[in-house]
């Protein structure tokens, strides 16, 4: 398989009219890589290997999770990926396509002089820093799909490279060990930037920020300190003050099946939204600040590499005549149905008073869900069709800032600051959670998670709180579907005001898990599980059909299994329980079935 990737090597980058077009007519491997400017044809090239495996990394990632299901309409190589039984010809199992931006990333990595500087300015280090996180990510993914795999850093151009060669075959924590150490000394580059590429597309947000992929390679492997100290370092010093904050809100909508109860549903003190923001959750998919990395798929097949997921997800996004269609492949499960609807939405009573704000709960769902998809009813046989939204363009996303936080609440948990992580969740990262309790702080954060903020994890020290000064710019993530989960008045903390509190929900998430007959304590222990089952709804809620389900889902799965709580194998068996819907052909118990044959 790998000698497959050599074909590559002399590729040129400038189809005719591609999107990534680098108006150059050299070729990947032509020695002269040294220029100032023109390495840039070299990254874009790079980068059109992230196309050939955008379709692939989502489809594995949703058609395995327990986010989506299958109807009539969905073709073979997508039912056979939701079942757990690939044939030989299923066309998403596929390494070839990890290794083709692997090589490629390699031969620039080998190549590319970084000394040339203009002036005191070492013109080619953000650029070959991001190359290499674009590398660590591609393997990190075929870690996640194949489990073990060949490992090389040397770029192939020729068969007597490959020919009685044997690479070492390295799972997760192998390559992590190889990659992390050298990866280490660029933590804090930022991206590298070439204005518009000529299709307007942002160059920026095409690469991956090193300080992000170290993160997500230490979360995978359980090092929980240092994936925080890497997200914590991306979050401060890299990115933009504007993207810093999870601002987003979006309000109650209702449409389809739920808009004939919308009266019935509300309560009587309803007094509506209660909002920091004009900027409704929707708009980070529109262009909003949220999104650091996607993959931009052609426009057109004149213009490059297309991609079959809008079509999966029942929107013709290549016809002239652009719209949704009936032929859906992927659809909502009736996990996720239940999950959203069964949120509580938080909103400010029409008791409230001008010196007195009374929040309440009602029990309508998460307005995420309805912002994401679009309902039609059919009198007829009283059934309703479900198209999702998200992706009815042709971007991939990759990396979005809800989801750094989210994935450093994790980090926290694990580390015993569940407190820090539902403070992710509730309030969001402001100074007032590092104030005293009764002087205008939380409650609920402890002593030594306040010291930790300030110290060990710095979001919140003498050099950085001021970045997180001003509450309505710090919600946090429930927040984004549920309405009024935070302590804020405009800037005043009020302890306990929402009833969204960590005892309360918390309590309900152990409630959960005693009733499918696991022994729950009061220990530290089952508060961090039952805080990462949260943070498992969360992500559901705030990154459903992005591609990532499935292999968050894995990684909870194998840190249960780690923690060694409540009985062997519980995060096996935990993961089977969720994919217990698709009927899989393989026992989700055994681990060794998380993983597709490598070839």
């Amino acid at each position: 398989m790998i000698a497959g990737c050599l074909c590559l090597g002399g590729t040129v980058f400038t189809a005719c009219s591609d999107m990534l077009e680098s108006d150059s007519e050299r070729q990947l491997f032509e020695p002269d890589i040294n220029q100032k400017t023109d390495s840039i044809y070299y990254a874009l090239g790079i980068l059109q290997g992230m196309q050939q495996l955008a379709d692939q990394y989502m489809f594995i990632g949703e058609m395995r999770g327990d986010l989506v299901d299958t109807t009539a309409a969905t073709d073979r190589h997508l039912r056979e990926l939701a079942q757990f039984q690939l044939s030989e010809a299923n066309k998403y199992d596929s390494a070839y396509v990890y290794y083709r931006v692997i090589n490629n990333c390699n031969y620039y990595i080998a190549h590319r002089d970084t000394t040339i500087r203009t002036g005191a300015t070492y013109v080619a280090m953000n650029e070959y820093v991001a190359v290499k996180a674009v590398r660590a990510w591609a393997y990190m993914q075929l870690a996640r799909v194949f489990g073990k795999v060949p490992f090389y850093t040397e770029p192939l151009t020729q068969i007597s490279q490959i020919d009685n060669n044997q690479f070492p075959e390295l799972d997760i924590d192998g390559i992590v060990a190889r990659l992390a150490p050298d990866l280490e000394q660029y933590t804090g580059y930022g991206l590298p930037d070439y204005g518009s590429a000529p299709s307007s597309i942002t160059t920026s947000m095409l690469f991956i920020p090193v300080d992000v992929v170290m993160g997500d390679l230490y979360l995978e492997t359980g090092q929980y300190a240092q994936a925080a100290r890497h997200y914590i370092t991306y979050l401060t010093e890299v990115l933009p003050a504007d993207s810093r904050h999870s601002a987003y809100m979006q309000g109650v909508t209702f449409s389809g099946r739920r808009s004939v109860a919308m009266q019935e549903l509300l309560p009587s003190d309803w007094g509506g939204t209660f909002s920091y923001t004009t900027t409704p959750w929707a708009n980070i998919f529109s262009g909003g600040t949220d999104v650091i990395t996607y993959i931009p798929m052609a426009p057109n097949n004149r213009a490059g590499v297309t991609t079959l997921i809008p079509l999966a997800y029942g929107y013709d996004f290549y016809s002239n005549s652009k719209g949704y269609v009936d032929q859906i492949q992927i659809v909502p499960s009736a996990a996720y149905n239940a999950l959203s609807e069964g949120q509580d939405y938080y909103y400010k009573s029409s008791t409230s008073t001008a010196t007195k704000t009374i929040l309440n709960s009602v029990k309508i769902g998460d307005m995420r869900t309805s912002a994401i998809t679009r309902e039609r009813d059919d009198k007829e046989s009283s059934e309703t069709t479900v198209w999702i939204t998200k992706n009815s363009n042709a971007q991939v996303y990759l990396y979005r800032v809800s989801a750094v936080w989210l994935r450093l609440a994790e980090a926290f948990n694990r580390l015993g600051y569940y407190d820090v992580a539902f403070a992710i969740l509730k309030d969001g990262i402001s100074r007032y959670l590092v104030e005293p309790a009764g002087s205008g702080g939380p409650l609920y954060i402890s002593d030594a998670s306040k010291v930790a903020l300030q110290t060990t994890y710095p979001l919140l020290s003498e050099a950085n709180i001021s970045k997180f000064a001003e509450p309505e710019n710090c919600i946090g993530v429930h927040m984004h579907g549920a309405g009024a989960t935070c302590d804020y008045t405009g800037a005043v903390y009020s302890p306990g005001l929402s009833p969204y509190q960590l005892d309360t929900i918390v309590g309900m998430k152990m409630a959960e898990l005693a009733a499918e007959g696991i022994a729950v304590g009061t220990t530290r222990q089952d508060s961090i599980n039952a805080v990462e089952d949260l943070l498992c709804d969360e992500m559901a809620l705030e990154l459903a059909f992005e591609g990532g389900r499935w292999y968050d889902l894995m990684r909870l799965a194998r840190h249960k299994n780690e923690a060694g709580l409540y009985r062997p194998n519980f995060g096996s068996q935990w993961l089977a329980r969720k994919l217990a819907y698709k009927n899989p052909a393989v026992n989700l118990e055994d681990k060794n079935n998380w993983y597709l044959p490598f070839k």
